[in-house]
């Protein structure tokens, strides 16, 4: 269900920051000669702006991860691109110079490096790649060109690592080996998993056996030998080295309770062989793993999460801790909006971050001593990724609004400043609809937020026909950042609606968490309001209206179609409705036993968030249910149930299963099937107002009542 994460390809069910659906896109530009700045445009005429095609979801660059160099010249980040002849996405290394008048791809290889990062003299730039044996490794490139060489040859791979300061030694985090290895062959069957384990699923990952464990190791640069640096029955992660390189600090879960709690704490290690973790802090929320010491090495920056049994939907908040001992100190305890990418200024005396708001993302700073938060950016728009030099104080992050994707910017003296052009072709090329922030208030008078797009060159709205898109999470957020998905229905006729409803992040604590062990009740009074309130502008047709969405969206969309009979189409992607049997068979154990408590000692609760299945005959709306074989995140089994239910009744339905693919679409053709088939279900059910008749004078029963 979903957060302040990093930018998914497809919502996860829950995620406590930022949600946002960015589709990683094909290569744009040719690569420049290393060394040398883009090729000058050419004199080719100006192309006649047109709408958004499905052929463009593989031209968009997916942006991301910028690393300023030591001296403040370049910005180290990540391209991913489409090669749709090949059917996949590659990711390359690329650099830009802080003044914008240079860029450089870097690599070209065909395998995706991830995780670029500069070594501490600023020579080499080194990041993650797999290897012949198909482990993530790190290799090194010098800055002025040349080919990769790969620096570590760990067994178990490298998921992350962070330079020392002297540049001599890296901290890796690798995961154990397994003794048995090599004992499957391709001629003998695979051995039967063995769990003891309270979590067993993972999604992305498959079955956890909690037999292996990720740990963290000094790799030599010079020597190229590893000494491991922590070991035990927990996983390790999120390191971070003092500035004087005698101290690791990192994030792991090894209290008694961790199997059933997703909290872990903040933990520092000398670097050196058999040195003993000491616990310095509590209460770190389980996606929170920025760590980073203060320049003069004597605090730690982490985020601090809340109330355990709130995990699913606590706010983060900006915290320093003595790296000696003692309190940690919350430095935003009244600022009621999740927080995220948080880096020391150069001098140590503030903290520059990410504050989530009603729709946008904005930079903030507060002092490292405590005090008042100052708004340092402003807009319609999306921020994220922040990278601060030492050489000036500066910070490079990532920012994306309605109209442009992701791209590469310089925070310069408080000044936003453009630094990359990835996905510059689509002002030139693209008429993109039009997006208008409005509210509306729900009958129990709460104020929701939502964002409307028009068709492109639309400007007054007049019965067209209408698509509910909604978010994941549940506590995500529909922003000012450019989305595809909504772009491609606007520009196939449609208006478009997203409510971030009671459950989302960006409005507070309250609003966030309101929606806790009580699913599919306010969330859809929120929806519901929306569409009438669209229908009493004159925006929506009300004989024309259709719903949709992912992951919770797609939970959500289940729900609305069985307290409403208005719909005439709906797609449910990666969704779920008999909530009873998700006990078990996904990644959310811990929440659905915090939230929902033990199914046979709360019956009547797990019944009640179940209803969309138990008023299946109320249904009329023909729906088409999406999802990915091997989703162990919201696993397909909730679509198969609700497809085989209406298929039972006799409601026209669908079922669409991705082969291979987990919670997030990733094959570039499957991202294409979804959008289009999308569109085409609409298209057949809604626009031509064909769907489920419309029950006069029909009125909403408002969730599961």
């Amino acid at each position: 269900m979903l957060g302040f994460a990093r930018k998914d390809l497809l919502p996860m069910m829950r995620l406590p920051f930022a949600c946002r659906l960015v589709l990683p896109a094909t290569l744009l530009v040719a690569a420049p000669v290393l060394g040398q700045s883009p090729a000058p445009a050419t004199t080719a005429a100006t192309p006649t702006p047109r709408r958004i095609t499905l052929a463009d979801v593989d031209r968009i660059a997916s942006v991301r991860d910028p690393q300023r160099s030591p001296d403040g010249q370049w910005v180290a980040y990540a391209v991913s691109t489409v090669d749709v002849a090949k059917d996949k996405s590659d990711t390359d290394i690329w650099m830009v110079k802080w003044d914008g008048s240079e860029t450089v791809r870097l690599t070209s290889a065909g395998e995706s490096e991830s995780s670029a990062r500069w070594s501490p003299d600023g020579k080499w730039i080194s990041f993650l790649r797999q290897d012949e044996k198909k482990k993530s490794q790190v290799w090194t490139l010098s800055r002025l060109g040349g080919e990769a060489q790969k620096l570590t040859d760990i067994a178990g791979g490298v998921s992350d690592y962070v330079w020392a300061p002297d540049g001599r030694s890296l901290v890796l985090v690798s995961r154990d080996v397994d003794p048995t290895a090599g004992e499957d062959k391709p001629d003998k069957a695979p051995k039967p998993i063995e769990i003891e384990t309270f979590k067993f699923k993972r999604d992305m990952v498959g079955y956890v056996d909690g037999k292996l464990r990720t740990h963290l190791y000094l790799f030599d640069v010079a020597a190229k030998t590893t000494t491991q640096l922590t070991s035990g029955a927990w996983d390790d992660s999120a390191p971070a080295i003092s500035p004087d390189g005698r101290h690791v600090a990192f994030l792991s879960a090894r209290s008694d309770a961790r199997e059933k709690s997703s909290v872990r704490e903040v933990y520092v290690v000398e670097a050196k062989a058999g040195a003993t973790p000491r616990q310095v802090s509590t209460k770190v929320a389980r996606h929170a793993d920025p760590l980073a010491f203060s320049p003069d090495g004597s605090k730690l920056l982490y985020m601090e999460g809340g109330d355990p049994r709130y995990d699913a939907y606590e706010q983060f908040h900006i915290a320093v801790v003595p790296v000696a001992g003692g309190p940690a100190v919350n430095l935003t305890p009244t600022l009621d909006r999740p927080v995220g990418d948080a880096v020391w200024s150069r001098d140590g005396s503030r903290i520059t971050f990410v504050v989530a708001d009603d729709r946008e993302r904005y930079v903030a700073t507060v002092p490292a001593a405590g005090g008042a938060v100052t708004r340092v950016t402003r807009g319609q728009q999306v921020v994220s990724s922040l990278a601060e030099s030492r050489a000036d104080g500066n910070v490079a992050l990532v920012v994306s609004t309605p109209t442009q994707a992701d791209e590469i910017f310089a925070l310069d003296g408080g000044t936003l400043r453009k630094l990359t052009t990835h996905n510059d072709w689509m002002a030139r090329e693209l008429t993109l609809g039009t997006l208008k922030p409005v509210e509306f208030t729900n009958k129990e008078g709460v104020r929701i937020g939502a964002l409307l797009t028009l068709p492109p060159g639309t400007t007054t709205a007049s019965k067209l026909p209408f698509v509910l898109h909604i978010h994941g999470g549940p506590n995500g957020q529909d922003n000012y950042g450019f989305m595809f998905d909504r772009e491609w229905i606007a520009a196939n006729g449609y208006a478009v609606l997203q409510v971030n409803y009671r459950g989302s992040h960006g409005r507070g604590q309250a609003f966030q968490s309101a929606i806790y062990g009580d699913w599919g009740n306010k969330e859809v009074a929120d929806l519901l309001a929306g569409v009438d309130w669209a229908i009493k502008e004159g925006i929506a047709d009300p004989n024309r209206l259709g719903i949709g969405g992912w992951s919770y969206g797609g939970i959500l969309t289940n729900y609305t179609i069985a307290s409403d009979p208005r719909f005439k189409g709906a797609v449910s992607g990666a969704g779920s409705s008999l909530q009873l049997t998700m006990y078990g068979t996904d990644q959310y154990i811990v929440q659905y036993e915090t939230e929902m408590g033990q199914p046979w000692k709360n019956m009547e609760r797990w019944m009640k968030v179940s209803y969309p299945f138990f008023k299946v005959e109320q249904i009329r709306t023909p729906t088409m249910f999406m999802a990915g074989e091997k989703d162990f995140n919201v696993p397909a089994i909730g679509s198969e149930q609700m497809y085989q239910a209406l298929k039972s009744i006799g409601t026209p339905t669908r079922l669409v299963i991705y082969p291979g693919q987990f919670h997030g679409i990733t094959r570039p053709s499957y991202r294409r099937h979804r959008l289009e088939q999308w569109v085409k279900w609409f298209d057949t059910y809604v626009k031509t107002g064909a769907g489920a008749p419309t029950t006069a004078g029909a009125a909403a029963t408002s969730g599961r009542d």
